[in-house]
């Protein structure tokens, strides 16, 4: 549970213009923190930053994590105390067209925030956010662990799994939890898998392709229809980063090092299974069409085994993917239909915190 712990935290967040960032920074200001945010200007037009009003909410810097200089000037003048780092270059089959400049953001952009960090005497937590993809994948049945090989066939998926090396190389470096006395730093990196939910228009995530085909009446065109993808709405493993940071914050090196947070096995489904579901929810089911040929190398195969956030955070998903989607399509459907949205994302966290109360107090009852 979080309770307060929020409450009057300074937090920053890279980043806070994504999807994930946006979400994210939203759920944290609801929580009464500080938040101040660093990143580019959002990806997407539209999206959930501007949607949501959040540069009234948050304060925002426009600044690249390239720019070590910049951030430490930030750092410097805000002092957070907490950090989650999830500025990225987010997308596999961009990283194809644009190697460089994802090992650029994805690796410097992760060496540069741990420099600073480093020499910011305010920071008490670091929490590296990664992706599902940074293991070395052998399209394995069985969801991959914290201590499985790191590795990536695409730059995209190889810069992550270089972000990991690094944050660990840091954290036994400079925030070695055996001195934890001495410097007094708790760093984590954390792993989700396919995460989906309402405000998000990145190019080549099936969520997005599919609303736009459904908003325009279009078909929808997939690539790899048969892959199967951890799928969890996006609040899932935001939770789980806000409960390791509680955790971080308060219990130091206990809780250091690499957490999976990803979906149950029964929501490990294809891409083809999603889409109908969606077009179904949706009420205008679309003809699918298949683009063969000429599509980069992605995983076929790939899943989370995330026991050890179970076992020793007491975190686990709260919804299910078919309930994920209804809200995600709820979330769609209020935008195209010219709700306030502001009203509607803060709606979806108080149901996900309202389902996590539920579960504790019938957990609680279970043990009575």
């Amino acid at each position: 549970m979080l309770n307060n712990f929020y409450f009057d935290k300074k937090v920053l967040i890279t980043g806070h213009t994504g999807f994930k960032g946006s979400w994210l920074s939203c759920w944290l200001h609801e929580l009464g923190a500080h938040v101040v945010g660093y990143a580019l200007k959002p990806p997407t037009t539209p999206n959930l930053f501007e949607i949501c009003n959040l540069e009234k909410k948050v304060t925002s810097i426009t600044g690249d994590v390239r720019d070590a200089h910049k951030l430490k000037i930030v750092m410097e003048k805000y002092k957070p105390e907490i950090v989650f780092h999830l500025a990225a270059q987010p997308l596999v089959r961009y990283s194809y067209k644009a190697p460089v400049e994802t090992y650029e953001i994805n690796v410097m952009g992760t060496v540069n925030l741990l420099e600073v960090c480093r020499h910011t005497p305010s920071v008490r937590v670091i929490i590296v956010v990664t992706s599902d993809k940074c293991y070395e994948n052998h399209e394995w049945v069985r969801g991959y662990r914290e201590d499985d090989s790191l590795g990536g066939y695409d730059p995209y998926s190889s810069s992550k799994g270089c972000a990991e090396l690094i944050s660990n190389s840091y954290g036994r470096s400079f925030f070695n939890p055996d001195n934890y006395e001495k410097h007094g730093v708790a760093l984590a990196t954390v792993r989700a898998g396919n995460v989906l939910g309402g405000g998000d228009w990145t190019e080549d995530r099936i969520i997005p392709d599919c609303v736009k085909a459904l908003s325009e009446n279009k078909p929808i065109v997939l690539r790899y229809p048969e892959a199967i993808r951890p799928w969890q709405h996006v609040l899932e493993p935001l939770y789980g980063y806000l409960l390791l940071g509680r955790h971080l914050y308060e219990s130091g090196q206990e809780f250091v090092g690499a957490w999976n947070f990803g979906s149950d096995d029964r929501d490990a489904k294809s891409v083809r299974w999603v889409v109908e579901q969606i077009t179904k929810m949706w009420g205008a089911p679309l003809p699918i069409t298949i683009k063969q040929g000429g599509n980069p190398h992605e995983a076929k195969y790939l899943k989370l085994d995330s026991s050890k956030a179970k076992s020793n955070l007491g975190w686990s998903p709260m919804w299910d993917l078919h309930y994920a989607l209804t809200k995600t399509v709820e979330w769609y459907k209020a935008y195209y239909s010219y709700e306030p949205m502001v009203n509607t994302t803060i709606k979806q966290i108080r149901e996900y915190e309202e389902s996590i109360y539920n579960k504790i107090n019938q957990y609680e009852l279970q043990v009575l």
